[in-house]
C-alpha cells in the first residue's frame, strides 16, 4: 500500500465534491402539493383485509 502524499489540504467542498459529486449534473427538485380534499384512489385490498386473510390461511393451515 502506498502513501499518497498531498501539497495542500483538501477544502470541504472539495472533499465533498470528491465524494458525492458536483452539483451540476443533478437534476432539479420539485415541490408538488397534493390537494387534501381528494381521497387517494383504491388499488386492491386495504392492510386489515390482507391481515385477516392471511389469519384465515394460517388458521387453515394448523388445522389441515
Amino acid at each position: 500500500m502506498s502513501l499518497v502524499r498531498r501539497l495542500r489540504p483538501l477544502e470541504e467542498s472539495e472533499c465533498y465534491a470528491r465524494c458525492y459529486g458536483t452539483r451540476e449534473h443533478q437534476v432539479s427538485v420539485q415541490v408538488v402539493r397534493l390537494d387534501r380534499r381528494r381521497r387517494p384512489e383504491r388499488h386492491g385490498p386495504s392492510g386489515e383485509q390482507l391481515r385477516r386473510g392471511f389469519e384465515q390461511r394460517m388458521a387453515a393451515r394448523a388445522d389441515g
